[in-house]
């Protein structure tokens, strides 16, 4: 690896007694194409941009990576504290205190003040992923499996969400056993079908292509077979027969066996994706669903799909509940064990979308926390273009929709999320395919037209300050901020480093002061809008 110096490129580091270096990484830089809404980073079948750098290892050194609003995109600046020969800080030099020191922003990290584990992040690999990524030239899909999950060039995901079947990200709805109706033994459930022979193959290469066998995969289902369900139908309002609570825990399991004949081992699966659209969100919602109450899912998961998944070959497989809006934490749990005493005793975690966070306090994540210790709290989806007044596709280039993730990750890791999975990887120029017309944006948009570009939106960057720097294990720590125009959090990593994400969400630059007592405190102009990781050993 190496680096040269360049001109200041709107990030600007003061240390005590000197100056660190301003540079790029020898990667390959961002090929920035400008839209009416912002920029983009092109890749094509030839070139695309990474993430590269040498991580600091002697005590006191960082790193920090900055993406803007202006165009920066993962800009490396590297220096270090300046310390004595005892290794402490050195003191700053007798001054003046100015106005301008007066003003900083100051994020005081405190180490003794310790909260969750992070266990990582990643992304969804829907039916529409998998069409998606078929159609494009090998060498550029090669490349966008580097950009996600490599741990060398990519932004470093370590999770994968997998629909149970079709989800409304499908060019069709589909399940598993359609037919023979009424089949409560699941007599044609004996194979994969061929769009997950399809995924499987696809996986795997990526696997291969990015050299990560860290990978942890996690499966939702969105609906059984249209005769499990009262009304018979693929959405709408519904409820699982009672008569057949065993077949729809046998069809997971089964699920999870084939998948793992076939080379793909699961880390976990959800109770389903969603259960609320049955109930009530059929009114605006028309992709598959299936409807749950939380009392009649405890008695399910408590008398089923627990024991059946416990006494398996794939007893290993985590299970979390739940799978829904943060507006049901944690009153759903409470419920599901009113339907069963035993039900979240199955549970391993607690999954939550964040479509309404917007309406819901972040603080329910904390009261669930509290109430559920020992579980883990992922978000399993997230998407923009949802929302009746949003435009319902990709927005190539758009800050706004960036700076909307980077502030709910933050949120939610500041509130005992301990894991972050986005919706899909990578879907077409429309925001699909999905044959209900659900049209969303991607933080990596394919030109299938040409089957030779794709577009790594500002999400995409936003997204990695967190996953490529936050690695599993990292514990958060106390981090604040004396201004509400920079948010920040930080975390202990398991090589005892430590990382600190923050976002100036000014429109013009800042100064911000980052001070740690194990260091002292470096000083950082940043532009307006604008996200940083700061890396230091």
């Amino acid at each position: 690896m190496w680096y040269r110096t360049i001109p200041l490129v709107g990030v600007i580091a003061w240390v005590w007694l000197g100056l660190p270096q301003i540079t790029v990484a020898a990667g390959y830089p961002c090929a920035l194409r400008q839209y009416s809404s912002g920029s983009v980073c092109v890749c094509n079948v030839t070139y695309c941009d990474t993430l590269e750098f040498e991580e600091p290892t002697v005590p006191g050194s960082f790193v920090l990576v900055s993406s803007s609003s202006g165009g920066l995109r993962f800009a490396l600046t590297k220096g270090s504290y300046l310390r004595t020969k005892s290794g402490s800080p050195l003191p700053p030099p007798p001054r003046k205190r100015s106005r301008a020191t007066e003003n900083d922003i100051t994020i005081t990290i405190d180490r003794t003040r310790r909260y969750q584990t992070v266990e990582g992040f990643g992304g969804a690999f829907t039916g529409a992923v998998s069409y998606n990524l078929a159609k494009l030239r090998a060498p550029l899909r090669e490349s966008l499996y580097k950009s996600y999950y490599s741990k060398e060039v990519g932004i470093g995901y370590s999770f994968m969400r997998i629909p149970i079947g079709g989800c409304d990200f499908d060019l069709d709805p589909w399940a598993y056993n359609e037919l023979p109706t009424n089949d409560g033994t699941l007599s044609n459930f004996t194979a994969l079908d061929d769009r997950d022979l399809v995924k499987v193959s696809q996986i795997k290469q990526l696997i291969e292509v990015t050299n990560n066998s860290d990978i942890r995969v996690i499966g939702a289902a969105w609906s059984p077979p249209r005769w499990m369900k009262t009304n018979n139908d693929w959405t709408g309002a519904s409820r699982l027969k009672p008569e057949y609570y065993q077949a729809w825990a046998d069809y997971h399991v089964r699920y999870l066996e084939l998948m793992k004949a076939a080379g793909l081992e699961f880390w976990a699966i959800s109770t389903g994706n969603e259960p609320l659209n049955g109930v009530i969100g059929f009114l605006f919602i028309h992709f598959m669903s299936l409807g749950w109450t939380a009392p009649e899912q405890g008695r399910w998961v408590g008398q089923y799909l627990g024991p059946t998944l416990r006494q398996s070959s794939v007893s290993s497989v985590k299970l979390f509940g739940c799978d829904d809006q943060r507006y049901t934490f944690p009153w759903w749990f409470k419920l599901m064990d009113q339907g069963h005493a035993n039900a979240t005793s199955y549970l391993d975690g607690l999954a939550v979308h964040w479509y309404w966070d917007g309406v819901a306090p972040p603080a329910l994540l904390d009261q669930t926390a509290a109430s559920y210790p020992g579980k883990w709290i992922f978000n399993t989806e997230a998407s923009l273009g949802d929302k009746p007044l949003q435009q319902h596709r990709p927005i190539l280039g758009s800050w706004d929709r960036a700076e909307s993730y980077i502030l709910y990750v933050l949120q939610d890791l500041q509130h005992s999320v301990n894991g972050w999975i986005d919706w899909n990887l990578v879907l077409d120029e429309r925001g699909g395919p999905n044959y209900a017309k659900n049209y969303v944006e991607s933080a990596v948009i394919a030109n299938i037209t040409s089957k030779e570009e794709a577009y790594k939106q500002p999400i995409f960057y936003g997204l990695g300050h967190f996953s490529r720097f936050i690695l599993p294990g990292s514990v958060r720590l106390d981090a604040q901020s004396t201004s509400s125009n920079v948010v920040a959090s930080a975390f202990e990593r398991t090589d005892n480093k430590t990382v600190v994400v923050f976002y100036n969400k000014a429109n013009t630059q800042s100064i911000v002061r980052i001070e740690d007592k194990r260091y002292g405190s470096i000083r950082l102009q940043l532009p307006g809008k604008s996200i940083h990781s700061f890396l230091y050993a």
